[in-house]
């Protein structure tokens, strides 16, 4: 038997509003990650490495930064056909928008039309792990059933936060019920104080996908979202099938990473996901060659680490140091430095996240902070160190207590 010609969709479209200000010039999926990687290249690894070669990345807010790394870096050889391409909205059937995961489906069916695929994958564009699709797929096609859903379990007190999964009493692969965001929700048998949560993942039959958000489309009470409306119509119709997560088994996975899952809607957990990076033996490990994270930084110098003077030793220890870095005499401890920064003499860093350019000057301190691209810290400033200086000077301090420089601001002494 012939493998079914599959098609992905990526949806990129979210507005990240909770991500602000780091998405306040930029749409979430493209946000840094990880020193030299953007969201969206963890969905787009996973694809690929699957052997997922048709790949349509569906885009929205801000998307001119997020359209110039996937055009920039995603480029596969046209020979055989393969491609990563953007498709930003079009109001192909009407003067709206993407109302939603489903309407932006419905009103991109001219890619199915073009591709006449007989399966589709569709992922999220902004949560950090590996995961094997061709796994999923493989489920999906021996259960049947024209929609499969791909859960992570996560602890019984997050229940609240996510769409959970019931399993069928009768059948571990079949939904029985899905709960948006239940406080009731009961923990799994095998795990009392662990809950099934979808991952916004999902395989499905192509004509029932057609089918599905053609009819949602018609129906205005409709929130028009793949897991608020298409999952629950299948659910209700005993046609929705459940793929757990922890049975995913990628190439070169280790104890520690297996089964590995953040989303990273919030500042907070963004900089937590950017901290899981950086111990000894990671919880999320970006050294597995045999699944790679590819991204497009080519072409630059290695990282610089210069003075070994006793007053002023350029450092760096429990970090990421990206290509391209200069630590001039200054010290960067458990943080991430992302290419064309400079730590200059005697300034430190510590428990940071620092994008593209920036410029830490002479004497500076910068203490649990993310500073955007080309951010500015004059020599002698403080930034991370006085939560209320960093208010009144405009900066976002978190609940975590993490403060935000937006992108090109400098940081005055």
């Amino acid at each position: 038997m012939a493998s079914p010609r599959v098609l992905a969709i990526v949806l990129a479209g979210g507005e990240g509003k909770r991500l602000m200000p780091l998405t306040a010039d930029r749409a979430k999926p493209a946000v840094p990650f990880g020193g030299i990687y953007r969201l969206i290249d963890f969905a787009l690894s996973n694809i690929v490495n699957s052997g997922y070669l048709h790949v349509v990345v569906l885009t929205q807010y801000k998307s001119h930064s997020l359209d110039r790394h996937i055009s920039t870096t995603w480029r596969m050889s046209t020979l055989l056909g393969n491609y990563v391409t953007p498709v930003p909205a079009q109001q192909r059937v009407g003067k709206n928008w993407f109302l939603g995961s489903a309407d932006a489906i419905y009103q991109s069916l001219n890619l199915l039309d073009d591709e006449r695929p007989d399966l589709v994958v569709i992922v999220g564009a902004d949560n950090i792990y590996r995961m094997d699709f061709s796994q999923m797929v493989a489920q999906h096609l021996d259960s049947g059933f024209p929609l499969t859903v791909a859960g992570i379990r996560q602890p019984l007190e997050m229940a609240d936060q996510f769409g959970v999964i019931e399993a069928d009493p009768d059948n571990p692969h079949k939904i029985g019920r899905f709960l948006e965001k239940p406080t009731d929700a009961v923990g799994l048998a095998d795990s009392p104080e662990e809950v099934l949560a979808s991952m916004g993942n999902y395989v499905m039959d192509a004509d029932a996908l057609r089918e599905a958000v053609t009819e949602d489309a018609l129906d205005e009470a409709s929130a028009h979202d793949m897991g608020g409306s298409i999952v629950p119509r299948f659910v209700g119709e005993g046609l929705a099938g459940l793929y757990d997560f922890t049975f995913n088994d990628v190439p070169g996975s280790t104890d520690r990473d297996r089964n590995y899952w953040r989303d990273v809607g919030t500042v907070d957990a963004y900089f937590d996901a950017n901290q899981d990076l950086i111990s000894v033996f990671p919880v999320f490990n970006l050294y597995n060659d045999s699944w790679p994270l590819y991204t497009g930084y080519t072409g630059l110098p290695p990282a610089k680490f210069v003075y070994a003077h006793r007053e002023r030793r350029g450092h760096a220890l429990d970090s990421l140091v990206s290509p391209g870095v200069i630590v001039s005499g200054g010290e960067i401890n458990h943080s991430v430095v992302s290419p064309g920064t400079r730590i200059n003499s005697w300034s430190s860093v510590d428990d940071a996240v620092l994008f593209d350019g920036v410029d830490v000057g002479r004497n500076a301190v910068v203490r649990r902070a993310i500073l955007d691209k080309h951010v500015r810290v004059e020599p002698g400033a403080r930034v991370g160190v006085d939560k209320e200086a960093d208010l009144e000077r405009g900066y976002t301090v978190t609940a975590g207590g993490i403060t935000v420089v937006p992108k090109g601001w400098t940081v005055r002494k």
